[in-house]
């Protein structure tokens, strides 16, 4: 197995022209809806990438929607990062309308060298005739096939979405998608297969405070019982009414398990916390809802934490909370799913379930508390694959590779 990753490996790096010079410094534009301080996996992407790239002297601009009236409106610079806000009026589903984005882009896009589009954003469709008439090449970032519960309004919107998708890919020089499995499988991706190359998302935890995480463990467990991590939105997709399920399996050995959720519960735009009360209430002895941790060296204590972290999702691009678990010392359990099941499939430090199976899920949890030495990975190996530089490296060497000829020397 680990002879076939570092082949793959290899051949995903040949992929990426060499930096000639590096002296020539980019403009870049990144696009996306939602943008920091938003609580996501995608946008703490985007901000790992915008502000690494600003570290080596490119020019980056990130315009997003104002997502909360505490953010600021309109033009400033954090992290050496230029970020504009636009006013969001309408919000529908989970997406937010932008009714000034059409002119702002088009005076954005004459001060750019290149644009990287961070989808799912229903704005793609405008970006891609807007960018060819500025000179501008796009390229695309693939995060996630949009999944919404099911209704007459959710199947409209995932319609209009995929179809917004699907123009911006198709005038897009180059599709990064996380990894091979997913650009293999994802039915957003599978008509723009031949233009994807894959680059691993940035992933970035701070060292856990081990006195704290000590404490963490004093409050949390129950009669020495292990202790199962849940970092995610209580959402349908993500599916934790399996992981609570699972505890039936669970108990049987460790009756004394507690699962921690770390994330937020209500979700404005589906019911899943409403629906699954009383499931909660059955197992409410042995679970803990710690809501969302916004600090990442309060995130990076949490997983230290745990004894294993479930990650129990139906669908699932990456799962960036898998790669920070493991560079926290936890081993994890995720769903046999595309996209998801890459960190442990790489790594070994973890196990798979059966999608959508509870007993599966609950079993692969017992595996792994049951022998975690078998796990549990070097810290050094883990950061050898999920490369934060070989991230923001293979991102330089697209936007050189279809800016470059656009750039003035010494730009």
């Amino acid at each position: 197995m680990a002879t076939d990753r570092y082949k793959q490996m290899a051949q995903s790096l040949s992929r990426y022209k060499p930096v000639e010079d590096s002296n020539r410094k980019l403009r870049i534009l990144m696009l996306l809806l939602y943008y920091h301080p938003h609580p996501t996996g995608l946008t703490h992407y985007v901000k790992t990438v915008a502000e690494s790239l600003a570290q080596r002297g490119h020019k980056v601009t990130v315009l997003a929607a104002q997502h909360t009236r505490a953010t600021p409106l309109g033009d400033h610079v954090e992290n050496g990062v230029r970020i504009v806000r636009l006013w969001a009026p309408v919000r529908i589903s989970r997406g937010m309308l932008m009714p000034s984005f059409p002119w702002r882009l088009a005076g954005l896009l004459r001060e750019h060298d290149i644009v990287n589009v961070h989808m799912p954003m229903l704005e793609s469709a405008f970006v891609a005739l807007a960018a060819p008439l500025c000179g501008v090449k796009i390229v695309a970032t693939h995060h996630a096939d949009l999944v919404l519960p099911k209704s007459p309004i959710n199947n409209l919107i995932t319609t209009i979405m995929y179809t917004c998708q699907q123009v911006l890919m198709r005038r897009a020089r180059c599709v990064i998608a996380y990894s091979e499995d997913n650009a293999d499988n994802s039915f957003y991706l599978k008509r723009v297969r031949q233009n994807v190359r894959t680059i691993y998302p940035p992933v970035v935890i701070p060292e856990p405070d081990a006195m704290k995480v000590r404490q963490l463990q004093s409050v949390w467990r129950s009669n020495g019982g292990p202790l199962i991590g849940f970092c995610g939105r209580f959402a349908e997709e993500k599916r934790p009414d399996l992981l609570i399920r699972s505890l039936q399996v669970i108990n049987q050995k460790y009756p004394n398990a507690r699962v921690v959720f770390a994330g937020e519960n209500e979700i404005s735009y589906e019911d899943t916390w409403t629906r699954h009360r009383k499931l909660v209430e059955r197992f409410n002895s042995q679970l803990i809802f710690l809501g969302l941790l916004r600090d990442k060296k309060e995130l990076a204590n949490f997983y230290a934490a745990c004894d294993v972290l479930v990650v129990p999702s139906d669908t699932e691009v990456f799962g960036l909370v898998q790669g920070e678990a493991m560079l926290c010392g936890t081993p994890v359990v995720a769903t046999d799913i595309h996209g998801g099941r890459v960190a442990v499939t790489v790594t070994g430090m973890g196990t798979l379930a059966r999608k959508g199976d509870w007993r599966s899920i609950g079993e692969a949890a017992l595996a792994v508390l049951d022998n975690p030495r078998r796990f549990i990975k070097p810290k050094a190996a883990i950061q050898g694959i999920f490369s934060l530089e070989m991230t923001v490296d293979q991102y330089e060497s697209v936007f050189y590779e279809f800016a470059s000829n656009q750039l003035p020397e010494g730009s």
